[in-house]
């Protein structure tokens, strides 16, 4: 299949290599996908980062699609956040001064998961003054904290909330790692 930005994507999967829980490699993500029937596949660190080339389809479908694959291959109630190359650029380019100071701030992009939209999601984020600084976009949610007083941030909170389970989270370098990935 020949690769076009239109076809491009990003899946991103939720709470698969943490804490010991849902244990997939790497290499059987891919070849997961591939059975799928997509392209050009290849995966990212550890933490559930495929980027694939697909046949033009509706997001909703290729996430119903890659849900129940994965759920099927590996035993898990599979949870993905789906984005075109398009979306993930305009994620980075609407990032709020994101990555300028990396030796003051962490840098956390929490990807929304459909149909909940990132302002819907904002109303259940607290941030705590002085340290949090929280920006919704049109695809996702920027988390800034100082890292001085990280130990003080409300970003681990967020656990806790019901908007959690339609979240995944990724830091600024992986953000932009995919972005050049699926450019």
């Amino acid at each position: 299949m020949a690769s076009k930005t239109s076809d491009r994507h990003v899946a991103l999967l939720r709470g698969i290599n943490v804490g010991g829980n849902n244990i997939i490699k790497m290499v059987d993500l891919r070849v997961a996908f591939e059975a799928m029937g997509f392209a050009e596949v290849a995966t990212y660190i550890q933490s559930g980062n495929v980027v694939f080339s697909s046949r033009p389809a509706k997001k909703a479908a290729l996430t119903t699609k890659i849900e129940a694959a994965l759920g099927e291959a590996f035993g898990y109630a599979s949870r993905v956040v789906v984005l075109t190359a398009n979306e993930l650029a305009r994620v980075v380019a609407e990032a709020p001064e994101f990555g300028k100071r990396p030796s003051e701030y962490r840098y956390d992009v929490l990807f929304v998961k459909e149909p909940v939209t990132p302002g819907e999601a904002l109303a259940q984020i607290t941030a705590k003054p002085g340290v949090d600084a929280v920006h919704a976009g049109a695809h996702a949610i920027y988390f800034r904290r100082l890292i001085r007083r990280a130990t003080q941030s409300r970003l681990a909170k967020i656990a806790q909330q019901p908007v959690y389970k339609s979240l995944t989270i990724r830091n600024w370098n992986t953000t932009v790692k995919l972005l050049g990935m699926v450019s």
